[in-house]
């Protein structure tokens, strides 16, 4: 199957665009037509991930594959090259699942106004970027996929957001097309700094930033530490975040919370730390700092919310805190604990956003004040709050746990070059994180699911679990399950890649 290993990737992030382009050509009335493609498409692209998952060489997990590089902006010496390893091949995949579960979840949940043309075609084109960035070898190449993601997401929430859609949209809109522009000013730098004048990831990551003096590396790292931690987002740049969530449609907050956050911290993996290692030991004491900064943060901040998204917002805040520790000690530890914690999160955070999004559907309202006795009125729904909560506070056996254990133990020896001291105060701080992620995500819970029924949905027609949420909720359950029982599902995968970006800073 040779022509699959060569034509896997473009399809897999093309194939949605076919998928649109069919879409935008079925007349506006035949929603099931519509609905039937975009359900069709994500699964087949799906489909050649599960295909590249079996063509996949485990034992060079290490080193690209399903690699293709041809002639592309030629006069820059730009070319289309895309591959995957260890470290992209699980967020890849994550990508087009959660896409599938996505359009399956909008079968019966489209937000008003009512128009599934437009909003399934919004979700294709996100998908274009999201799998184009997790596959690009090539900077300009990872910065058009980059960008790509921001207009669907733009309109997602400008046109089927909440009542502050439009600040909203913008104010997220312009925080990361500021931070791409200091990004692509870093890609030139390096473009025009290293001998061989080249755009490729590879080539530039087997350089090691060699040949660029420290404190140029400094600078440059900086341009692409704005880019990717306003994505992530890091404190202080993450109050673009609760906005977007609250806004959002249910399926825009999913899809930002489960994938498009995951890329600038897949963005300082692949770039940031390889090409530019002397900045990377530079910064890592900034990054940790802001990353315990942003962890404590955002849990004070949950602890003084009033509405179920944004609780689960500010949320995302703290636990994406976790994984920029894990980044930050650049250590192989760490950054195997960081990817964890990126897939962990997409899970479990997604899936609460999901639970919201259906708890908004039957009680028309977030205000947690006026939620109670979910448990008494959708009891399969009140359980599957109740898991998700406990997954994502880092139970033992679930998969956020493999997220945030690892990456706070990672701190206790960081890489030659970062203070012991400093971070192992990281540590405690990140550890005091855990304990007030314990005490917002319970009280989120009592006040949601405990109790009983306020008196103005006693008589209310709440439904349950629905045919559609059981569909696309089932298996984010069950990976949060396989995932925490056998994590080395996944380390074993991330593992070899990891040690080829954190040997540079190896002891």
């Amino acid at each position: 199957m040779s022509w699959f290993d060569d034509w896997a990737l473009t399809l897999a992030v093309f194939l949605p665009v076919v998928g649109m382009v069919i879409l935008l050509l079925i007349p506006r009335a035949e929603e099931g037509a519509q609905k039937l493609v975009a359900l069709l498409t994500t699964l087949v692209t799906f489909a050649v991930g599960i295909g590249i998952l079996f063509r996949f060489d485990y034992n060079r997990a290490g080193r690209l594959q399903f690699g293709v590089d041809k002639s592309w902006i030629d006069v820059i010496n730009s070319r289309y090259h895309m591959g995957i390893d260890g470290i992209s091949l699980p967020l890849l995949i994550l990508s087009m699942f959660i896409t599938v579960l996505c359009v399956i979840y909008s079968w019966n949940h489209f937000p008003e106004p009512h128009n599934p043309k437009a909003f399934l075609a919004l979700i294709l084109l996100l998908e274009v970027g999201m799998n184009g960035t997790f596959a690009a070898q090539d900077l300009i190449l990872f910065f058009v996929f980059f960008e790509i993601v921001l207009l669907p997401m733009f309109f997602m929430i400008g046109v089927w957001g909440g009542p502050n859609r439009e600040y909203a949209s913008i104010k997220f809109f312009l925080f990361t097309l500021f931070g791409s522009a200091l990004m692509l000013l870093s890609f030139l730098a390096l473009y025009f700094l290293s001998d061989v004048h080249t755009f490729s990831i590879p080539a530039l990551s087997a350089l090691h930033g060699s040949g660029i003096v420290e404190g140029t590396q400094t600078l440059v790292f900086a341009g692409m530490f704005l880019g990717f931690a306003i994505k992530v987002p890091m404190f202080p740049f993450h109050t673009w975040l609760p906005d977007a969530h609250t806004e959002a449609p249910t399926v825009g907050s999913v899809l930002l919370a489960a994938i498009m956050l995951k890329l600038g911290t897949y963005g300082f993996i692949r770039i940031a730390l390889p090409l530019l290692p002397k900045g990377a030991i530079n910064w890592a004491p900034w990054i940790g700092g802001l990353a315990v900064i942003g962890i404590i943060y955002g849990a004070f901040c949950c602890l003084a919310q009033t509405d179920m998204k944004r609780l689960i917002a500010f949320s995302s805040v703290a636990h994406m805190g976790f994984v920029m520790l894990g980044i930050a000690t650049l250590t192989d530890f760490g950054i195997n604990a960081a990817i964890f914690g990126m897939v962990a999160h997409g899970l479990i955070t997604g899936m609460l956003f999901f639970v919201a999004g259906s708890v908004q559907h039957n009680f028309h309202t977030r205000e947690i004040k006026r939620l109670g006795g979910l448990l008494v009125q959708a009891p399969k729904m009140g359980w599957i709050l109740g898991f998700c909560v406990m997954a994502s506070l880092g139970l033992p056996g679930l998969a956020g746990f493999w997220g945030e254990f690892p990456a706070i133990l990672s701190a206790f020896q960081p890489a030659p070059g970062l203070s012991d001291v400093v971070f192992r105060v990281y540590m405690v701080i990140a550890a005091i994180g855990t304990v007030l992620a314990a005490g917002y995500l319970l009280w989120m819970l009592q006040r949601v699911a405990f109790g009983t029924p306020k008196s103005e949905f006693e008589d209310a027609d709440i439904h349950d679990v629905g045919l559609a949420e059981w569909i696309a909720w089932t298996p984010m359950l069950l990976g949060i399950v396989i995932l925490g029982v056998y994590p080395n599902l996944l380390f074993s995968l991330t593992n070899p890649a990891v040690e080829h970006v954190s040997r540079v800073f190896a002891r």
